[in-house]
């Protein structure tokens, strides 16, 4: 018989209790949040049509290139989705009476096939929350303020990039690059933090653009001027993206300056987000201290994904933002922060040859939402204050003859060593 080949997929994991119980913890936290600002539970199908997912108004072709295909015994072309986006924005378009706006979150598993370092694997949870039917920036600095006191919660110090992909393309569209190459263009600026300014000139020579449209691209990467509103001014004389975009980016320091997150909160003037999908403001959550390089959430505004979906131009205001759990469970992780181990057991009941009584003070226990175990393998009682002991769990229940003779319960603290006798009518 042939061995089974005992071994994780690549870019998958398994998540023993010690860290589910910290991955549950972070997903708890930011359920908690998302619901703290009024959004509603949404669930979405993991596999979906290849069509869907492969629309313009996808991910992209970068993404659709790391989707997971296969077909169903109908010979249906099908995908595992790749994000929560554009699932939500199926259920929008198939449900036209939803009342706007419309605010939902989810919280579920995507899949990937592409590169694996920290942080990012194959198979990823991601937490996202969405508004639909908003047009003004509150809706992204309500998003932005809810990151910030989600991080919080956890323990994270963070800092927000954002930009808008208005103003990055307009200017590069004064810049004379070719409609076409635009889209290409937008994600090679989106690296210059991770490959440094020549290899973004390489890339875009690469591209095939202009020698004066390059040399406009280099004073704009390196102009110290370039995140002041004075700067882009100019500009919006000459291009309508670029002035929607500077009125949007206005309008949205406005409700951070008020709101005093703006020290949380940096404007990248080439920040892109990898995803075609977006239309005005973009943002990413990367931790301050740099400790993990990869965003720890991220989103923006995508206004035509789901009038897209629907065939029609009608233009849907949406935004949204999405957590990764498994990006903040490695953060956490790696910092230690939040990761005490507490025990998820209030009482350990050791029974001495009383196995039946145990289970009857279990029982009783679990009634008034006490979380209980009972030692099943007849553990010597030193063995069991050991397990108790490293475990963590504080209060431990013994019940032997005597005990059950007298109608008492005996409960030690591991934490302080005192026992006390309880009364527990076991006849």
């Amino acid at each position: 018989m042939k061995k089974m080949y005992y071994q994780n997929v690549k870019g998958t994991q398994d998540y023993l209790p010690n860290a589910e119980v910290v991955r549950r913890e972070i997903t708890r936290t930011l359920e908690d949040v998302f619901i703290q600002y009024g959004c509603r539970p949404l669930e979405t199908p993991i596999l979906n049509y290849t069509e869907l997912l492969a629309s313009k108004y996808g991910g992209g072709a970068e993404i659709l290139e790391e989707m997971y295909t296969l077909t169903d015994r109908g010979e249906r072309d099908l995908s595992l989705r790749y994000d929560l986006t554009i699932p939500f924005a199926k259920v929008v378009a198939m449900n036209p009476t939803l009342r706007m706006p419309f605010r939902r979150y989810e919280i579920g598993k995507v899949f990937r096939d592409g590169p694996i370092k920290t942080g990012r694997f194959r198979e990823f949870t991601q937490c996202d929350v969405d508004i639909v039917g908003v047009e003004s920036q509150i809706a992204e600095a309500e998003l932005m303020i809810m990151a910030l006191d989600a991080c919080n919660k956890l323990d994270l110090q963070v800092t927000i990039q954002y930009n808008n992909r208005k103003l990055l393309t307009g200017m590069l569209e004064v810049f004379g690059a070719e409609d076409e190459k635009i889209n290409k263009t937008v994600l090679i600026l989106d690296k210059l933090e991770k490959v440094g300014l020549e290899a973004v000139i390489a890339e875009l020579h690469e591209q095939g653009l202009s020698n004066t449209t390059i040399h406009s691209i280099r004073q704009f990467l390196t102009d110290k001027n370039n995140t002041s509103f004075n700067y882009f001014e100019p500009y919006a004389k000459q291009n309508k993206q670029v002035s929607q975009g500077l009125e949007e980016w206005r309008e949205l320091e406005s409700y951070l300056e008020f709101l005093d997150v703006k020290k949380h909160c940096v404007f990248n003037p080439f920040l892109a987000r990898g995803l075609e999908i977006y239309t005005g403001t973009v943002y990413e959550i990367f931790l301050t201290d740099q400790s993990i390089k990869s965003s720890i959430g991220s989103g923006g505004r995508y206004d035509n994904a789901i009038g897209g979906l629907i065939g029609t131009d009608e233009n849907f205001s949406t935004v949204g933002i999405s957590f990764g759990l498994d990006v903040i469970y490695t953060a956490l992780n790696a910092s230690g922060t939040n990761l005490k181990e507490n025990s998820n057991v209030d009482y350990y009941i050791i029974p001495i040859g009383m196995p039946k009584e145990a289970l009857l003070v279990a029982t009783d226990l679990r009634n008034k939402c006490y979380k209980v175990e009972v030692e099943m393998n007849n553990k010597r009682i030193g063995k069991a204050l050991e397990k108790a002991n490293k475990e963590k769990i504080r209060n431990v229940i013994m019940i032997g003859e005597n005990e059950v003779s007298n109608n008492q319960i005996k409960i030690k603290d591991m934490v302080s060593g005192g026992e006390r006798m309880k009364s527990f009518l076991f006849s």
